[in-house]
């Protein structure tokens, strides 16, 4: 097997992958759907890809957009673009043709890869589009589509020489408050996430992961790259998608020791029997892509006591990283302290610097602070304004450093004057027992300026009142901020990656009167 050593850079990904595979060895690394793949197979058709890549035209530079459910290959893929000095641009299998369309056109993107339940959609996306993109597909293909496995028979070739700062990702934001934007991250920005987080979260003996995150998001991207850096031989078990049945056999059938989650997948765990699951191995999970309410923190433990969850911070603007809670060091209800490498400020409206305790906007400077917004300058300009990253997030430092988040700054409800935080209302909700999931959001008044408005899904077999929410409301939140409007509703809308859409709850709004 070929393993080129590539000069000209400290931090380029393709090299990181060599070098993890040279000091790892051939071992069972994967097991997916039935089957393990070792890591010396996942490498080779890394390495044969990346060279089949650079024969189909791909060069350094060149943006290849990756839409596929969790599989081996998204890895692959990966390594092989990165190999042919390519950048990977991620696109959620579950977008619409129009927003895949859009993801494509703006990247002009020289290609798409996907597999074969995709390929009617993607054909849809590329219609019209100037560039032609080709398409590649795994398994049996269509007429006009590449085979990916066609792309693997060649012999490895040195892979591509990249600097620090070349592109390696370009990564679309959710588009909830919007247009989804490409934000640009370097090699050197993915490498120093992927190392921080290792530093920060590893614990020897503990790798034996479960992985159910879309591993085309930033943060499975980061879980995914911090493994990269273990010294030692971890093993993953990967979930095409999240299933909270398979989620828990995996756990007693691997003996799987940690994962990586975001709340809404613990909230519907708990609906779960989870005591009917052997968790006993399972020693850690890391919670992060929104706030984890206090609640729901302390219900999973109560019923998984080997469980400790870990808390972090960042966004795809950061690579995904910003703080980590450190391990022993938790603090209920913090997204933990900044990694090594990264500042954080709490800054108010006209830029200045808040004391300890006092809440405005997030602020960063990091190694991982992507290089900007793909061909939007006055975006980048303005949300990397004053040499620092604004991220858009209210939260506050205590006196330790510990960073609490409170919400989004889009989100924030202003009722007659007071500043209400649509997280404060939905944890107090899902205090309520007979609620699984709670989203609010703010409804334009006349009298109040904005008025607040609540959607709840229930748990299976719970039965609760509208009034009855109503008192509950005003008990525990009471003064302006209970919601005077209330919703229940079959279930809410959660983003790709488990946050509460409340870009579609807004939307919701305009059929319920």
């Amino acid at each position: 097997m070929l393993l080129a050593v590539i000069q000209g850079s400290k931090h380029n990904l393709a090299r990181l992958a060599e070098a993890t595979y040279e000091r790892r060895g051939d071992y069972p690394a994967m097991f997916f759907e039935g089957r393990w793949h070792s890591s010396g197979d996942l490498f080779d058709r890394a390495c044969r890809l990346g060279a089949g890549l650079v024969e189909l035209g791909v060069r350094p530079g060149d943006r290849v957009v990756v839409t596929m459910a969790n599989a081996p290959e998204v890895g692959i893929v990966y390594n092989a673009l990165w190999r042919a000095g390519a950048v990977v641009t991620p696109a959620m299998f579950l977008l619409p043709a129009e927003d895949l369309r859009h993801v494509i056109a703006d990247a002009e993107a020289v290609g798409v890869i996907t597999t074969p339940e995709f390929v009617g959609k993607v054909r849809d996306a590329i219609a019209g589009i100037d560039l032609e993109p080709f398409v590649i597909s795994t398994g049996e293909v269509q007429d006009g589509v590449v085979a990916l496995a066609s792309l693997e028979h060649g012999a490895p070739a040195a892979a591509v020489e990249r600097d620090d700062d070349d592109l390696a990702a370009l990564l679309y934001t959710g588009g909830t408050t919007g247009r989804a934007k490409g934000v640009m991250l370097s090699h050197a920005n993915l490498h120093y996430t992927g190392h921080a987080a290792y530093e920060a979260a590893h614990i020897s003996g503990v790798n034996r992961a479960l992985v159910t995150l879309p591993l085309s998001h930033s943060y499975g991207i980061l879980v995914t790259l911090a493994g990269m850096h273990d010294s030692e031989r971890p093993v993953a078990v990967l979930l095409r998608w999240f299933d909270p049945r398979a989620f828990l056999e995996l756990i007693g059938e691997h003996q799987l020791q940690l994962a990586a989650v975001v709340p809404s997948m613990l909230q519907i765990l708990l609906s779960q029997p989870l005591e009917e699951h052997d968790l006993s191995s399972l020693s850690y999970l890391t919670s992060g892509g929104a706030p984890l309410a206090a609640e729901v923190e302390a219900e999973f433990r109560r019923r998984v006591p080997t469980v400790a969850i870990r808390q972090g911070y960042g966004l795809t603007e950061t690579a995904a990283l910003i703080s980590t809670n450190p391990t022993g060091r938790e603090k209920p209800g913090s997204v933990g302290l900044p990694v090594p490498g990264c500042s954080v400020q709490i800054v108010d409206e006209l830029g200045r610097e808040l004391p300890a305790g006092e809440a405005g906007e997030v602020c960063c400077t990091s190694p991982g602070v992507m290089r900007g917004y793909w061909d939007s300058p006055e975006a980048t300009a303005q949300a990397l304004r004053g040499g620092r990253l604004h991220t858009g997030d209210i939260g506050y430092l205590d006196q330790d450093g510990y960073l609490f988040i409170v919400d989004r700054k889009k989100d924030v409800i202003i009722r007659g004057g007071f500043n209400v935080y649509p997280r404060d209302i939905e944890d107090a909700l899902l205090e309520h027992p007979a609620v699984q999931l709670a989203g609010v959001v703010g409804r334009p008044d006349p009298v109040h300026g904005e008025e607040v408005v609540a959607f709840v899904s229930l748990h299976a077999g719970a039965e609760v009142t509208v009034e009855e929410l109503f008192d509950w409301g005003r008990t525990r939140i009471g003064g302006y901020k209970y919601p005077r409007e209330l919703h229940i509703v079959d279930a809410i809308p959660l983003t790709a990656v488990g946050k509460i859409d409340r870009k579609s709850l807004r939307q919701a709004l305009l059929t319920v009167g």
